[in-house]
């Protein structure tokens, strides 16, 4: 393996966003639901910017910020123009244990902060690797509501909410 660069994602990465986001779902049902327009879905409503880690022409994972939503920032307790929402984190499973997660997580909640906004997140209770990854970066648990979906399992999905460490915020 060469040297990982985390960078903002180009229109020419989607081909290998999309590859790579497929190995996710194979291996861990994310997304739960395959997406009928996978670049779509990496390219989610409100988007603020995306980013990819990449060890050469490989996309090892990917990461979008996006405005927040009214549900979500009521979770947090914060107007959404003070906030922005972490979206489509994954990484590899060939990558794992090579930082790309912490990376891409770290790229995104700096990239908020530069903004003058704060990132949150929310995170499927089943998700216990990545719930894991945003305690040890310092996210804090902010809340928990019922999903408008199901997990891949049949259960009614359970939403935890993370707040990122730090002020920035207007």
């Amino acid at each position: 393996m060469g040297e990982l660069e985390i960078r903002r994602r180009r229109d020419d990465d989607m081909k290998a966003c999309v590859e790579a986001l497929a190995t996710v779902h194979d291996a861990d049902r994310y997304p739960a639901q395959w997406p009928a327009d996978p670049g779509g879905w990496l390219t989610p409503h409100g988007m603020l910017g995306a980013w990819v880690a990449v060890d050469g022409p490989d996309v090892l994972g990917h990461v979008a910020l996006t405005r927040t939503d009214d549900v979500l920032a009521a979770d947090v307790g914060r107007p959404p123009a003070e906030l922005a929402s972490v979206a489509r984190l994954f990484a590899t499973a060939s990558a794992r244990r090579r930082g790309v997660a912490s990376g891409l997580l770290a790229t995104v909640a700096k990239a908020a902060a530069d903004e003058g906004l704060r990132a949150v997140l929310e995170v499927e209770e089943g998700g216990e690797a990545a719930v894991a990854l945003y305690e040890r970066a310092g996210w804090r648990r902010a809340g928990s509501r019922p999903g408008d979906w199901t997990t891949a399992d049949g259960r009614t999905a359970l939403l935890h909410t993370y707040v990122a460490p730090g002020s920035g915020t207007r």
